[in-house]
């Protein structure tokens, strides 16, 4: 960030930059709402993996953290060549099938905030795509890091 400290939604996110590239730009001359939601994928992703669970590992527990409802606010535009950032959070879990988690982008020069999106997420066995019950591991890795949020 530059000379502005960031204003992020909660403490301490998980943060992936972009680079806003020609490609990302739609007809009207800004980002695509579509990348800003491959955005988020890619930063809930890299967050799970920080986290020590990724492919493998959901292929072995045979489970995964699916999207169930996904909302996006569209505050403002970002442009080609622009530097953004991404914070995420795990924002809530039931500690049995679902979570949350919680998405903020910036603009790096100015530090305001382009895009907010929230996720509800469940736990489904992934050899047949039913909800399931957390495993463990889920519950102890996400677990940890969910910030409570103010009621």
């Amino acid at each position: 960030m530059q000379d502005k400290p960031p204003n992020w939604d909660y403490p301490n996110p998980f943060t992936q930059a972009f680079s806003v590239q020609a490609e990302h730009i739609d007809f009207i001359g800004h980002v695509n709402n579509a990348v800003y939601v491959s955005w988020c994928q890619q930063a809930g992703w890299e967050h799970s993996l920080s986290l020590g669970l990724g492919f493998a590992e959901y292929q072995a527990l045979d489970a995964a953290m699916i999207i169930r409802r996904a909302n996006y606010d569209y505050i403002l535009s970002a442009y080609t060549g622009e530097e953004c950032i991404m914070g995420t959070w795990l924002t809530a879990n039931d500690h049995k099938l679902t979570m949350e988690r919680q998405f903020q982008l910036l603009r790096k020069t100015d530090c305001k905030t382009l895009l907010r999106g929230h996720w509800q997420l469940v736990s489904i066995r992934m050899s047949n795509g039913k909800p399931r019950r957390m495993p463990s591991e889920f519950d102890e890795r996400y677990g940890a890091v969910v910030i409570e949020r103010d009621a």
